[in-house]
């Protein structure tokens, strides 16, 4: 048994394993696009070691599509096969990411907690209690998971970044701006801490601030996943499109965004459609886009892995004319919600469906169905995730359906 670098015990007798997990945890904090390198040589360095296992299926899970679950599942027999000779704080963990696969989330979350009471260096598992309640919309416990164990990891300017975005979440910008800020004195190669900040400036409409931010800091992005790089150039194209320069937008969605994305990554798939929605509200003509970014979405029909990615493959699809690939995912979120925990499943009939329903009638131009589907889901939107800047796009969505349909009206009284 050896200890991290995060001071807590790992069975295993293999430095070389112990080297390798300290290099995930970085990268995991840092979302650099190594973090499964270095697990994967972990596990080369000990077959046995149940936490490494467990790390790898926790990064193959947060993939978010069928064929990562599928790796994460075999990580995790392993895992389980170890689990008997582990220590207390690695059972709590391999059980968290075990729940996680079974898409039991409330397990996972408290099983999270339990681990960071316990264990509070532990910050992989506050990075993925966060992860959970960012996509259940619980924007006050994912503060929380992260403030608590601040007191113990005064030095760690990853946690700074993590509690930035928490504070950024609940509202609490002077204080979210000052955290961002401070985590990123202490290291400016802090990609979350950054992304906390753009979030505030962004909020407040401080635009030119927000693009010197982030642009200051782009260089230090290259190593990330392509998740997180592509979202941070995300960020700063929204800065562009509030100036008016869609232009500039366009570029950088072809440069950076969808340019730089990793084609079959749902998260970066989510941001590439968002940002073309965007455009598409303010008058731009985004030409063949759609048809090409729909064209890697077939594989998303039948995962149903987050609601939040849902709204937004269905809209693609409607946009792109693939009128039958619409209708199966339709469907299938229906067939899918019936078939899951109650925990999960209330989300997905009553806000989801609908939600989805009337995303796809404003990708067709039939704004009556859009604003009869979106209106009485739009309170309860925050139970799909994502952030404030991410969801206020399905607003946006139902106030441009009034805008039209009373426009459509107005021609008809006229006409008629």
């Amino acid at each position: 048994m050896i200890k991290d670098s995060q001071g807590l015990a790992v069975t295993t007798d293999s430095p070389d394993a112990i080297a390798a997990i300290n290099r995930f945890i970085d990268r995991a904090l840092f979302y650099g696009k190594d973090a499964e390198i270095a697990i994967l040589q972990a596990i080369t360095a000990d077959p046995t070691c149940a936490l490494a296992h467990a790390y790898a299926a926790a990064y193959y899970l947060s993939q978010e599509n069928r064929i990562a679950w599928q790796q994460a599942e075999a990580h995790l027999q392993v895992a389980q096969k170890n689990i008997a000779k582990i220590t207390n704080r690695e059972q709590l963990y391999v059980q968290a990411i075990l729940a996680w696969a079974n898409k039991e989330i409330d397990v996972a979350i408290a099983l999270h907690e339990e681990i960071t009471n316990k264990f509070p260096r532990d910050l992989i598992s506050v990075q993925q209690g966060q992860y959970h309640y960012f996509y259940l919309g619980d924007k006050e416990r994912l503060l929380q998971i992260a403030q608590k164990v601040l007191p113990g990891n005064l030095e760690n300017h990853y946690l700074y970044g993590m509690v930035a975005f928490g504070l950024e979440q609940c509202h609490e910008l002077a204080a979210a701006e000052a955290m961002g800020r401070k985590a990123t004195a202490m290291n400016r190669y802090n990609p979350w801490a950054h992304h906390a900040v753009a979030h505030v400036l962004e909020t407040q409409g401080r635009v030119d601030e927000g693009i010197a931010w982030m642009e200051a800091f782009a260089d230090t992005w290259e190593n990330c996943n392509s998740m997180l790089y592509t979202h941070n150039w995300w960020h700063i194209a929204l800065y562009y499109l509030e100036r008016g320069d869609t232009e500039k937008v366009l570029t950088l969605y072809d440069t950076h965004i969808w340019g730089r994305a990793s084609k079959l990554s749902p998260k970066d798939q989510v941001g590439a459609i968002s940002l073309l929605l965007r455009l598409e509200l303010q008058g731009v003509n985004v030409g063949s886009r759609w048809q090409q970014l729909s064209s890697y979405l077939y594989p998303r029909i039948h995962e149903h892995a987050l609601p939040f990615q849902d709204l937004h493959y269905v809209y693609a699809m409607a946009k792109a004319g693939l009128t039958d690939w619409v209708n199966q995912m339709l469907l299938s979120m229906e067939q899918y919600a019936l078939s899951i925990n109650p925990f999960l499943r209330q989300g997905w009939l009553e806000v989801a469906i609908p939600a989805a329903k009337g995303m796809v009638a404003h990708a067709k131009g039939d704004f009556n169905t859009a604003i009869a589907q979106l209106k009485p889901v739009l309170p309860r939107l925050h139970s799909v995730g994502g952030s404030h800047a991410q969801r206020v796009l399905f607003k946006q969505v139902y106030q441009d359906a009034l805008l039209l349909a009373q426009k459509r009206s107005w021609i008809y009284g006229i006409t008629a």
